[in-house]
């Protein structure tokens, strides 16, 4: 049976919801807030938590990250509460929406917090069990990059082991190969020994971030 008018319709209203809420530039939004300028010139000109680590303001940097996490989680919280199908549609349209920003010319982040969020809605031992990957790669290899395409890389599997639904897990595969994509220039600086490092407890530097 061919979907009905009032089930496309609410299909569309969740996913532009999710990405117009997914493209909430809180990174920028709160660097400029707090005076420290256009995050988009410093650093790498990334609009995530990473980048404004930069700033020196630590505090800063949770909040961005909060906030982005909380994209990913809040659409698809809300959209279960209509359906499955619909929390699917939320999760990949708020990271759609971090990455490719209607606001900042469709050029937004790289969709690893975000993402997060998603995880975190769909089973918080799932995003646990990403975020532990995260920070032993990190902790081992001290290259962001590497651990969050580590982390996203296995979360498909983790979906599929604590959801066991494979709509969702080819939901978390298509945000980990848009998350890939925009690592492209992380792996190629890689590949050519020129990836900055994580400074571990030392103070932010205006390095290139993931």
């Amino acid at each position: 049976m061919p979907p009905s008018i009032d089930s496309i319709s609410a299909t569309i209203v969740c996913a532009l919801l999710a990405y117009l809420a997914g493209s909430i530039p809180f990174g920028l939004i709160l660097t400029k807030a707090t005076g420290h300028g256009d995050i988009r010139e410093l650093g790498s000109g990334n609009i995530g938590a990473t980048n404004v680590l930069r700033t020196g303001d630590k505090a800063l940097a949770l909040a961005t990250l909060l906030c982005d996490v909380a994209k990913g989680f809040l659409p698809v919280i809300v959209a279960a509460r209509v359906g499955t199908e619909f929390a699917d549609i939320a999760a990949l349209c708020a990271v759609l929406g971090h990455v490719f920003p209607v606001w900042l010319g469709f050029r937004g982040g790289k969709g690893v917090a975000t993402g997060l969020g998603v995880l975190i809605a769909y089973a918080w031992p799932v995003a646990a069990a990403a975020l532990a990957t995260w920070l032993v790669v990190v902790a081992v290899f001290r290259y962001s990059s590497v651990a969050a395409l580590a982390a996203t890389t296995m979360a498909p599997l983790y979906t599929w082991y604590f959801v066991s639904s494979g709509r969702s897990v080819l939901v978390v595969l298509a945000i980990v190969l848009l998350v890939m994509w925009r690592h492209r220039a992380n792996v190629m600086r890689l590949m050519r020994g020129e990836e900055t490092k994580i400074a571990l407890g030392r103070s932010p530097h205006r390095a290139r971030d993931h």
